[in-house]
């Protein structure tokens, strides 16, 4: 767990990305490759980070032991800049599917991470079959139709 100083108040943001190490970090492009947006992607050594917005932000974290699935998408317009869209999926409740849009180098990028998720769900001792169940507390009472009717 880690302790940050008390100098650290309401008023003061602390953003993950300072307190880990960073082992990449990139913006979505748009025209020409060029990095005119708003949505900043952070890969630190056990989670990632996207974080999206100019005046009103959010802030996804996703654990890297939780990606079950990287795909590299490179359409026509990116591969003329360099650029491409990682798409991952998780067994993340609120983040199932998500894109890392038009980065430079996005091979690299992929082959990293790919890498990373591996360790990390070594290390934390997960399978696959942790996420393969898909059921929830809800689905495991079965539906309303399914109960017996009273007689």
């Amino acid at each position: 767990m880690k302790v940050y100083p008390k100098e650290i108040t309401e008023k003061t943001e602390v953003s993950l990305m300072d307190s880990e190490k960073i082992i990449w970090k990139d913006r979505k492009r748009t025209i020409f490759g060029l990095p005119w947006s708003f949505t900043r992607y952070c890969l630190t050594e056990n989670k990632l980070l996207i974080d999206i917005g100019l005046f009103s932000r959010t802030e996804e974290e996703i654990r890297l032991y939780r990606i079950m699935d990287i795909t590299l998408k490179r359409s026509l317009g990116e591969r003329l800049f360099g650029l491409g869209t990682i798409h991952c999926c998780s067994g993340d409740k609120t983040s199932p599917e998500f894109d890392i849009k038009h980065i430079k180098k996005p091979k690299d990028v992929k082959n990293m991470l790919s890498d990373m998720v591996e360790k990390e769900r070594t290390e934390r001792r997960v399978g696959l079959r942790e996420f393969m169940d898909g059921s929830d507390d809800e689905e495991m009472g079965g539906s309303e139709g399914d109960q017996p009717l009273a007689e």
